[in-house]
């Protein structure tokens, strides 16, 4: 999608909660599936659809008795369901929130989904605990022609939108490389690899292009993480391991690609994002539907030149006010959900696909699979199963 198609279907996705005229083409039932206590319902993955002109929301499913009557109030779901494959045979909706940020059961609801002949899924992020998971999932969903879209909300942000025409226009000259950082809270190391790596590696496939090769380094304590050190990760993860990950990519145009995350004991969260450097300059952001976004114009990177200093960028360009108000990630599922739609009655492709999904999760287990080898790995890995599960 062109930067002025998706600024055009910005507008109208955040607008739309507020104006009865906009509706979509066609009717659509709709289901939300959650987990309450195991993940609930992501980032507004079950209200964004009360913002949604055209849909009838006709069933929840969650096997929490107390939350499901919760959620069936909270969205106004005609009918509610303990097992979503009851909803899926009862109510046969065209689309389908599988909502739960826990990612232990996205597998299983929606091959069901595939079966059931669902038109088109709204899924949570990560899509799956491991590459057998996922190849699984897209295989499914292609075989059905059902339409995936994952709630990376970062690709639908008109924000970033405007940064890919800036590296498009050489704005920064060219492209030498990205950095990444995660939120390095408690969760510093694997889990912040999997759960916030998610988001940004996703971004830099978005603003760069496909990882050739990664190399990874896993360590716990200072020590290279052996086998003895793998744990079950928080939130239904899959295995994790160490307190503190770097990772070098090989991407497109032999840009490289930087991800770290420790166990930080100050400045938690304050490094979360990436940022571009060029010949030219250098662009920083964070993720989310209007992430801030900044622009440095100095091919010295930093701000100790008088030529230098960071710009704000909005949707609007570069040191222009923002024109949108709606900064939620319940608005970037809005945008999500248009696309789905699009794609649906356009039979085109999600700009945030199953493919997409799948893309992050494995250049995070690439991480892993290249300090198991103690080498850099090729992508897409040829090793499909999870690289701790076969750590020594």
């Amino acid at each position: 999608m062109q930067r002025r198609e998706l600024l055009a279907a910005s507008a109208l996705a955040l607008s739309a909660a507020s104006n009865p005229a906009v509706a979509q083409a066609r009717s659509y039932r709709v289901a939300v599936f959650g987990y309450t206590g195991r993940g609930n319902y992501g980032h507004d993955l079950d209200t964004v659809w009360l913002d949604v002109p055209g849909v009838q929301v006709v069933a929840v499913a969650d096997p929490s008795e107390k939350g499901r009557a919760a959620t069936q109030e909270r969205i106004k779901a005609n009918a509610a369901f303990a097992d979503y494959r009851e909803a899926l045979t009862r109510e046969k909706p065209d689309l389908v929130s599988i909502a739960s940020r826990w990612p232990d059961q996205h597998h299983d609801m929606l091959l069901a989904c595939a079966e059931a002949k669902v038109k088109g899924v709204l899924i949570e992020k990560p899509v799956a605990r491991n590459l057998v998971e996922a190849d699984a999932m897209v295989a499914a969903a292609e075989r059905a022609g059902m339409k995936v879209v994952v709630a990376h909300q970062s690709r639908y942000s008109p924000r970033v939108a405007v940064v890919r025409q800036l590296l498009k226009e050489g704005r920064i000259g060219d492209l030498i490389e990205v950095r990444a950082r995660g939120k390095e809270d408690a969760r510093g190391g694997g889990e912040d690899l999997m759960v916030l790596g998610d988001h940004l590696f996703d971004l830099m496939r978005h603003l760069v292009g496909d990882p050739e090769w990664c190399f990874g380094r896993v360590t716990q304590g200072g020590k290279p993480v052996t086998r003895a050190e793998v744990r079950p990760g928080g939130e239904a993860l899959g295995p994790i391991s160490g307190d503190n990950i770097t990772a070098t990519y090989g991407l497109p145009g032999g840009v490289t690609g930087h991800f770290g995350s420790h166990r930080a004991k100050a400045g938690v969260g304050k490094r979360f994002g990436l940022t571009l450097y060029g010949t030219k300059g250098a662009i920083s952001l964070s993720t989310g539907t209007l992430p801030p976004v900044w622009l440095l114009e100095d091919a010295s990177w930093t701000l100790f030149q008088d030529s230098g200093q960071w710009k704000p960028v909005t949707s609007a360009g570069v040191g222009m006010p923002e024109p949108l108000k709606d900064a939620s990630l319940r608005a970037g599922n809005r945008l999500a959900i248009a696309d789905l739609i699009r794609c649906i009655e356009g039979d085109g492709t999600p700009v945030s696909s199953l493919r997409d999904g799948r893309a992050a999760v494995e250049m995070i287990l690439a991480v892993y699979e290249s300090h198991r080898q103690g080498r850099p790995v090729t992508l897409p890995l040829e090793n499909r199963k999870h690289p701790l599960e076969l750590l020594t």
